[in-house]
């Protein structure tokens, strides 16, 4: 494909001397026959990260993170992967490919891209704020930046973390008063485990979802230290879970699951939660804004610390984001992609 679709039309890249394009099946380096993050089978993929909508199956080859590769692996099966360290060059016909730390969840990269003196970086999903799990975004110069933009309106603004995990475990506390167990949903992967690091052991017994206890003995087994934890498994019943917390999926909440636990009281984190209408639809108790995206501020920064003059804005507010960019005096531009960034935790499991 020569260019994306932008209001209707297409834009020809010949015009941008495009080192990347954005293609049917992804994000395409033609000089070296490879693909960053595709949604649809492709022989040669390099990985930002480990969640479904940029990892996925089919692919004939694989190139990630060293942090990123283990659960990947898990989540992916019986494919052909290869893992690289951090800032280690890797040259196909010529083109530099170098893994850079994004911040987002553990083994999240970006991906610089040089050729003939020429620099893009994909930077997959990312976030400024070290959660003290991920090694924590690295700016890096370049000519075209491409970017999310999840929470790309000037209403989303996050509170400092340690504030969020103060108010969790003062939820968790007020709850064991009332003598009802805390249910506190966020995607498996990555959140799941930021809010493990930040809960307050000493409050009571932390309990876990299958699908987040599968990701941490994966994340245990690379050395990453996270609280005791216990599996939610049949047989339990409500008094084993009194005083506790459980750490949950979003589709989890919904589901015969939660029957388990009886009287209960329902969190949910995530940066939707700093708009009412979304907790309301979940039918949570509680919402805290924790996301493992920039908020508005943060995705101007890392912009700003680039020194990219154009931007290419995928997932999330497209449209209204990049107008300001150009507001601002980018050269940028919305493209289409099938990334959703934290979509699913409004409307489905991680």
């Amino acid at each position: 494909m020569d260019g994306f679709p932008r209001g209707g039309f297409f834009i020809n890249f010949k015009s941008f001397m495009a080192l990347l394009e954005f293609t049917t099946k992804g994000i395409y380096c033609p000089a070296a026959d490879v693909y960053i993050d595709p949604w649809k089978p492709v022989a040669k993929a390099l990985i930002t990260h480990g969640h479904a909508d940029h990892s996925r199956w089919g692919h004939q080859e694989y190139l990630c993170s060293k942090a990123a590769k283990p659960v990947i692996k898990y989540r992916l099966g019986n494919i052909r992967i290869r893992s690289v360290d951090w800032g280690e060059k890797v040259t196909v016909n010529g083109v530099h490919f170098s893994f850079h730390p994004a911040g987002h969840i553990v083994g999240s990269a970006q991906i610089r891209v040089e050729y003939k003196g020429e620099v893009w970086v994909a930077s997959g999903d990312y976030k400024l704020e070290d959660d003290g799990l991920a090694l924590p975004f690295e700016p890096i110069r370049c000519h075209a930046f491409i970017t999310e933009s999840t929470f790309g309106l000037p209403v989303y603004k996050w509170q400092d973390q340690q504030h969020v995990y103060a108010s969790i475990n003062q939820w968790w506390r007020s709850n064991q008063t009332e003598e009802k167990v805390s249910v506190l949903s966020g995607y498996a992967l990555g959140k799941a485990q930021r809010i493990l690091k930040n809960l307050d052991a000493t409050i009571g017994p932390i309990f876990t979802h299958g699908a987040v206890e599968n990701i941490n003995e994966v994340m245990r087994a690379q050395g990453i230290e996270l609280p005791l934890t216990t599996r939610v498994v049949q047989g339990m019943n409500a008094k084993t879970f009194a005083g506790g917390i459980v750490i949950a999926p979003p589709s989890a909440i919904a589901a015969t699951w939660m029957k388990r636990f009886r009287s209960n009281s329902v969190g949910i984190a995530s940066g939707w939660m700093k708009l009412r209408g979304p907790r309301r639809r979940r039918g949570a108790d509680r919402g805290f804004v924790l996301s493992d995206h920039c908020d508005w501020d943060g995705l101007n920064a890392a912009i700003a610390a680039t020194g990219a003059e154009r931007i290419f804005v995928t997932h999330g507010y497209t449209a209204i984001f990049s107008q300001w960019l150009r507001e601002q005096g980018y050269d940028a531009h919305a493209v289409s992609t099938e990334y959703e960034g934290e979509l699913s935790e409004i409307n489905e499991s991680a």
